[in-house]
């Protein structure tokens, strides 16, 4: 099957268009680990909260409208902003600094709660989203057809990718989070609220997720209980890319991507497995992940 042209770009680009929906998630919780230094537990539930939200105005709100989906995206990324807000500003701030299991737990909480409201919600049967008009069937490549709709998240990552970096580069925004993440005493000190950074790069991380996860939905199913599998990819993305980093979040997204959907059409039982292992080889010779700096604990 490797050597058909046709088999290898297919997989190739089901491989980056994987990868790319995991980068867009990853990404906030890059930002969050490497800011906050809070292991976010709750990014997979805001990811699936935001495919909810998502399908509740496309299909139900907006039922017919054209662009019902580019609303609901944006209005996926507003409810998770103000949620995140909220639990920022009222609970999360207690735990900074704090041992990690207190972080963990709290956040394990959350996944509960906001597994138990969807499911009151929206109940437990599989929801999606139908795709745009301008994105239904295929594209000729040449060398195969592919679904237009995979070809655009494809690009949504790369564009979230380049976005995101000229944000934290090139902004005085990113230059405030840098500096919070080095030493956020003396940049208090300075006279900047901290504490405001702090809760714009949780909202931020949230609203990444919420955006994600709605145009996930048109690709995938809903169902209660999908943020397991999401976290767990996500997690390791960011831990084989390097806390913090963003272009490490992107080649690791890529490359757990493309072990996915090669592993799922050549080895599908031991699909998981692979990526496991490739998780340890990485660590192994870069325990501070593939573009990450080895720094003190």
């Amino acid at each position: 099957m490797l050597t058909n042209p046709m088999f290898l770009s297919m997989t190739i680009l089901n491989g980056i268009s994987i990868g790319m929906v995991i980068f867009v998630i990853a990404a906030g919780l890059t930002l969050i680990l490497g800011v906050l230094r809070v292991l976010n537990f709750a990014h997979g539930a805001f990811f699936m909260l935001g495919g909810y939200v998502g399908w509740q105005v496309a299909e139900v709100w907006l039922d017919g409208v054209p662009g019902a989906l580019w609303i609901a995206a944006i209005a996926a990324g507003l409810v998770l902003a103000v949620l995140a807000l909220i639990i920022e500003r009222t609970m999360l701030k207690h735990l900074y600094g704090r041992e990690e299991y207190y972080q963990l737990l709290f956040t394990f909480a959350l996944v509960l709660l906001i597994n138990d409201a969807v499911k009151v919600i929206w109940g437990t049967d599989i929801l999606t989203i139908a795709h745009p008009d301008s994105l239904r069937g295929a594209m000729d490549l040449g060398i195969t057809f592919y679904p237009k709709y995979r070809l655009f998240l494809c690009a949504v990552g790369i564009v979230v990718a380049v976005l995101l970096w000229l944000l934290v580069s090139k902004t005085r925004w990113g230059r405030l989070t840098r500096a919070a993440r080095m030493d956020r005493e003396m940049l208090s000190a300075l006279g900047v609220r901290v504490s405001l950074v702090y809760a714009s790069v949780f909202v931020l991380g949230a609203m990444l997720a919420g955006i994600g996860g709605a145009l996930a939905a048109a690709d995938r199913s809903l169902y209660p209980g999908m943020d397991a599998d999401i976290i767990v990819r996500t997690f390791i993305v960011v831990i084989i890319g390097g806390l913090g980093s963003l272009w490490g979040a992107f080649l690791g997204a890529l490359i757990l991507g493309l072990i996915t959907a090669f592993g799922t059409v050549l080895v599908p039982e031991f699909e998981l497995v692979l990526i496991y292992l490739m998780m340890i080889a990485i660590l192994m010779f870069r325990p501070w992940g593939l573009l990450g700096r080895e720094e003190a604990r």
